[in-house]
């Protein structure tokens, strides 16, 4: 039987493109045919960034304007049976990114002046809001038909400036006055849609289109944007299983791979699980499994936020938060807990009906090393080459059964840092040693304060499992009781490894590792 072989679409957002081309596409449209079943006009939806936002809005605008063709064999023909054309006004704000306020009405302009050569212009329209008011109100004029307005990363040009409130308030003014005409539109509009990545949207960017549904945590639509673990095991499963071929694994072990590191977005209380379709189609394509999306680049507004509300990398998984707390506009944030949410730097992870609170988590692997990886100089060594060929060699030196030699190393890295950056305190202690061995999680399996009853880290090789308990100005000694008494390795005993407990004591007055113990059981 010949191998099945897709066509991935790294990097097109094109929906016309993907159909024309023959890329693997995952069919959304039938979200398209509950918008319309439903009689939707205003949706709003917000997703992390990289997350096929502008793929759905690309394919609404094709689905809008009656391209039937593209839409053989997929959902919305079962819906669709008279395939109206309608204008489509799409404005991509992507390109918007850091600009001032006279740039930004210029590049509003330019979005506006390809639709003024299909319906023609007023000289008297001077500025971007009477320029849209009139290009809808002539388009309706032209073709008797109401027109679809789209509006791709609507924010984009407010995230960079989101902590400066000067720059923040005259580019925000701008962007009210431009969307400030499609309220009034409203008996010339066939149907609105308006993504982003915030919830600018709640207060004063859309403050006068109160009619704006916002469907972003929405459980029917939890999947609206990435890939859903269903699409994925079943329309996609002869890529994975092609992927494991490439790899050497097995369909199940590629499937778990791609679970692990790609997998793990949920976006509203009962949501279906969601994988990153960047980085995987990337993977796929690539057939390789590693950091695409985080590689992809860390934001800068998000950088500011995590300097602004001073976050301390042990705290950014939250425990138990409200909804309030996490899902709520830039300008009402008192912590960076928003826009790691919103960002796609945390997701949901648990729902608890019974104090309709959520616990928050890193989504996968990806973005958990990722965030790690780039706030680590911040604690350990400011050249991040220093911190990943600490924990190589650190493992590495476990898998040839040295810890000896693995902590010595450890120790001699520790006494080499700065006295500016950590090390302190117990506190920071702490976070030193969360990061070192969390940092560990891009080469083996690591459990760190996983539950009650756990050491304060396992790491799981494949014939021996490692469990380490950590002290400040104790004893080495302490820590290896406390292993035992406690029965920390007890959940370990049945997976037929070797189990070591390893016991380690920090002296502050050294700066360092003081002594450890190591004992197999």
């Amino acid at each position: 039987m010949e191998e099945i072989v897709n066509c991935y679409p790294v990097g097109i957002q094109t929906f016309s493109k993907i159909r024309e081309g023959g890329y693997l596409y995952v069919d959304k449209t039938g979200y398209i045919a509950d918008f319309r079943r439903k009689k939707m006009s205003y949706v709003f939806l917000s997703r992390p960034r990289r997350f096929g936002k502008s793929l759905f809005a690309s394919t609404l605008q094709a689905y809008f304007e009656g391209r039937k063709e593209l839409f053989d064999g997929l959902a919305i023909a079962d819906y669709e049976k008279d395939w109206v054309k309608y204008p489509v006004l799409h404005i991509d704000m992507s390109g918007a990114k850091h600009l001032n306020a006279e740039r930004l009405e210029d590049y509003l302009g330019l979005q506006l002046s390809e639709y003024e050569e299909l319906y023609g212009r007023d000289e008297r329209e001077r500025y971007p809001n009477d320029r849209l008011d009139g290009i809808v109100k002539r388009a309706f004029k032209m073709t008797g038909r109401k027109v679809v307005v789209i509006i791709d990363e609507y924010d984009a040009p407010l995230l960079d400036v989101v902590h400066e409130e000067e720059n923040l308030r005259s580019l925000r003014f701008v962007m009210q006055n431009f969307y400030s005409p499609l309220k009034k539109l409203d008996p010339y509009l066939e149907f609105t849609f308006i993504t982003g990545i915030t919830k600018f949207s709640q207060l004063s960017i859309f403050s006068e289109l109160n009619n704006l549904e916002n469907i972003s945590r929405f459980d029917q639509y939890s999947a609206i944007c990435g890939i859903s673990l269903t699409e994925l095991t079943t329309m996609m499963k002869p890529d994975v299983e092609a992927l494991g071929k490439a790899l050497g694994i097995t369909y199940e072990q590629c499937l778990e791979e791609l679970r692990l590191y790609y997998d793990g977005y949920h976006f509203s209380e009962h949501s279906e699980d969601v994988f990153n379709p960047f980085s995987l189609i990337r993977a796929l394509s690539g057939q390789k499994i590693e950091s695409y999306w985080f590689g992809s680049g860390t934001p800068s507004y998000l950088i500011k936020s995590l300097q602004k509300y001073h976050v301390n990398v042990t705290d950014i998984e939250a425990h138990a938060v409200s909804v309030d707390d996490f899902d709520v506009s830039p300008e009402q944030m008192t912590s960076a807990l928003p826009i790691l949410y919103q960002s796609g730097y945390l997701t949901i992870k648990k729902y608890s009906p019974i104090t309709k609170s959520y616990k928050l988590g890193y989504p996968n692997m990806e973005v958990k090393i990722g965030m790690l990886r780039s706030l680590a100089p911040n604690y350990l060594s400011p050249v991040s080459i220093d911190n990943n060929g600490l924990v190589a060699e650190f493992v590495e030196m476990l898998y040839e059964d040295n810890i000896n030699e693995a902590m010595i190393r450890l120790k001699a890295y520790l006494s080499s840092i700065s006295n500016r950056l950590s090390n302190k305190n117990e506190r920071d202690f702490q976070t030193v040693f969360y990061l070192i061995f969390n940092l560990m999680g891009a080469f083996v399996k690591v459990e760190e304060d996983s539950a009650i009853g756990r050491a304060d880290a396992v790491l799981h090789l494949p014939t021996t499992i490692y469990v380490f308990e950590l002290k400040y100005d104790g004893s080495a000694e302490e820590a290896i009781n406390q292993i035992t008494d406690k029965g920390y390795l007890i959940p370990y005993s049945a997976e037929g490894k070797r189990l070591v407990k390893v016991g380690v004591n920090y002296d502050s007055s050294q700066r360092t590792i003081g002594d450890w113990i190591v004992r197999e059981m």
